[in-house]
């Protein structure tokens, strides 16, 4: 495994991966994904993720096009690849999200395996909100998921806008 950091508005950010594609994208305060004893640093093999980043953040990216390689169970798998479906700028709902696995009563489980979406970002995990239009839940933290959303020019409510002043 190879690993980087990149500085973004979010924070440092951690990618990992190796020859199969991109395994994993933390923010610093997650608590998972250090880098192990055995992972080496990526040199130039990450780049091509950075740049895409940096375009994401300077609002000139809308996708992400990358060999993706995230790890989980094959529920987990069918999750993240929903995520990959919500358009950039749009959000839906942990209830809609179960709905399009054909599962309505998979709320909770659906909103674990967001959770454990090792991808920050680029699955991008943080377009599912509360049915109510709440930000409920983000590893990353709420005032980062709220600048994601801002970010994507997602109207938030008030009271979501001042997240961001944290």
């Amino acid at each position: 495994m190879h690993f980087r950091y990149h500085e973004s508005p979010t924070g440092p950010l951690l990618l990992a991966g190796d020859e199969s594609g991109l395994q994993m994208l933390y923010m610093d305060n997650e608590g998972r994904g250090y880098p192990d004893e055995s992972w080496e640093a990526a040199g130039r093999r990450l780049d091509e993720p950075c740049r895409q980043l940096e375009r994401y953040f300077e609002g000139r990216l809308k996708r992400f096009d990358l060999s993706l390689a995230p790890r989980g169970t094959p529920f987990q798998q069918r999750v993240w690849q929903a995520l990959l479906q919500i358009p950039y700028g749009q959000t839906t709902s942990y209830s809609e999200l179960a709905e399009r696995l054909g599962n309505p009563k998979a709320v909770r489980a659906v909103g674990t395996a967001n959770g454990a979406n090792p991808i920050s970002i680029i699955i991008p995990c943080h377009r599912v909100i509360g049915r109510d239009g709440s930000l409920t839940g983000y590893a990353g933290g709420l005032p980062r998921k709220a600048l994601l959303l801002k970010l994507e020019g997602v109207k938030l409510q008030p009271e979501q806008d001042q997240l961001l002043l944290i």
